[in-house]
């Protein structure tokens, strides 16, 4: 089966596109239906001359990236590419670290796939990635060529950039946090926060700080990279999750810092708000026209929500690593916060603040069991796909019969609010102890803990009516889902183009 389309029309060449659906297949369309509008939209958009956006998301695990209409809004073209690139840290669980050079490599990679036809089309670029944490770079005037037999290559040397040390690095334990000096700002400082982080490498490893005279997040870092700024640009949103920042004024706390021998010097100097330019595309990439619009960087979680919110009485709930728990609040205000330990506002777009519940415990704590059980029987003498083992739990715990009294305490690495709490079990009878039970009550207590952090009521009274799930560790495991719905007595609707992606390239259409 094929489509034949020829067509003459002003400033078109004459053209014929003939596509069988392993052609479909090598232009990376997304779904199998010959009906799908992606696939309509991906036709036409390489038949003719359209404006596209680029949207590329740097998560904790894997790195994902769109192609976006700027008319119609919806993805053309998609990749995505695990990085595997966790690395040992010398602090064993209580650090937490990312090999940079092996997260870059997977963005090219992916915009390596994707059609060159659509890259040339690309006129905005837009970047989100893991917020909190924080790599260190060093810049020179006298860069090394970054192309390669005439292909931008984006990459820097392992000499020149140190590890990121991620939001989940817990080398900062409640009696260093206590010990830095109080800021100003309504959101609390936690470990792997960037600037506690720098905090406790001036403080006991200043000769790793000496190497460097950049730092920001990694997105900020790919930013500066496409753009080849020696300037380091942040935007309000990425500034604001390394604690130390006012919000309200967009900028450091200087003065506090300062005062308390903080190398203030290497933190980013560009502040932008959201959706702003932070530069222009320094060179061709793969067809990408130098000269492109490189929107700031921006927060994964911001984005995700952008990419879902349709209503202002949805919340938005993203389970995929980590979990949280999102509105938007129209009635925040810094100067006027009543700020908990357990809900949080973050910096959001066109100056309005998301209220968020931000569990360090989500899929982490379920692909944890789901190791272990893989560990055990290994132990037992038999191997086991990962994949068996995850769909035969989902399996099992959709049963009515896996309901039970047991409870699970899944707060394997604590809270940001809590950092000394750990995971337990309780409520074990002989009746609890098959494998269903168990992992429905993992499930029940994933979710309960971020009820505790967020609950129903919360939400009653901003006038939430439905919730929005996003994210790998949500749209796959309905058992999960069978949790939000006990828990929050709110409809669920699962999210079909959710990806922090996504909202980064809606967001440089959307401002520009």
């Amino acid at each position: 089966m094929c489509f034949e389309k020829k067509f003459t029309q002003s400033g078109y060449k004459q053209f014929t596109l003939t596509a069988t659906l392993e052609r479909f297949s090598s232009l990376h369309f997304t779904s199998s239906s010959l009906r799908s509008p992606l696939v309509y939209s991906q036709l036409t958009i390489m038949a003719h001359s359209q404006k596209l956006a680029l949207g590329i998301d740097l998560g904790t695990t894997s790195v994902k990236v769109v192609v976006v209409s700027t008319e119609t809004k919806q993805i053309v073209s998609k990749q995505s590419k695990d990085t595997q690139a966790n690395v040992p840290s010398d602090l064993g669980v209580e650090g937490n670290k990312q090999d940079v050079p092996k997260i870059l490599s997977a963005v090219h990679s992916c915009v390596s796939r994707i059609p060159k036809d659509l890259l040339r089309q690309v006129v905005n670029i837009g970047i989100c990635g893991q917020m909190h944490g924080v790599t260190f770079w060093k810049y020179s005037s006298e860069e090394d060529d970054k192309e390669h037999d005439g292909v931008f290559k984006l990459e820097i040397s392992r000499e020149k950039v140190s590890p990121l040390y991620t939001w989940q690095d817990s080398r900062c334990d409640p009696k260093f946090l206590a010990s830095l000096p109080a800021s100003k700002s309504h959101l609390t400082t936690h470990s792997g926060y960037g600037c506690a982080t720098i905090f406790w490498f001036a403080k006991y490893k200043p000769e790793k700080l000496s190497k460097y005279n950049r730092c920001g997040t990694v997105q900020d870092l790919l930013v500066a990279l496409l753009c080849g700024h020696s300037e380091v640009t942040i935007s309000t949103q990425n500034a604001a999750s390394w604690g130390y920042f006012l919000t309200t004024e967009s900028r450091w706390e200087i003065d506090v810092l300062s005062q308390h021998e903080f190398p203030t010097h290497i933190l980013p100097s560009k502040i932008l708000q959201p959706g702003q330019a932070a530069g222009c595309l320094e060179q061709t990439w793969f067809g990408i026209p130098a000269g492109t619009p490189v929107g700031v960087a921006l927060g994964d979680l911001q984005c995700s929500v952008y990419a879902l919110l349709k209503d202002p009485t949805d919340a938005v709930l993203n389970i995929s690593t980590s979990a949280q728990l999102a509105y938007v609040d129209p009635f925040f205000s810094p100067k006027q916060s009543g700020e908990t330990a357990k809900i949080q506002h973050f910096p959001y777009f066109e100056g309005r603040y998301l209220a968020v519940a931000a569990s360090l415990n989500g899929g982490n704590s379920l692909a944890t069991f789901v190791r272990a059980l893989q560990q055990w029987s290994m132990d037992l003498g038999f191997s086991i796909p990962q994949s068996k083992v995850w769909e035969k739990l989902i399996a099992l715990g959709q049963e009515d019969t896996a309901i039970s009294d047991l409870e699970i305490v899944p707060t394997l690495l604590g809270e940001r609010h809590a950092p000394e709490h750990t995971a337990s079990v309780s409520q074990i009878t002989l009746d609890t102890l098959q494998l269903g039970q168990i992992f429905r009550a993992l499930c029940s207590g994933v979710i309960k803990n971020l009820h505790n952090m967020m609950p129903q009521e919360v939400l009653q009274k901003a006038g939430i009516q439905q919730i929005v799930g996003n994210g790998s560790g949500l749209v796959r495991n309905l058992v999960l889902q069978k949790e939000v719905l006990r828990w929050y007595q709110l409809p669920l609707e699962i999210g079909q183009s959710g990806d922090a992606a996504l909202g980064s390239a809606l967001a440089v259409i959307n401002h520009n």
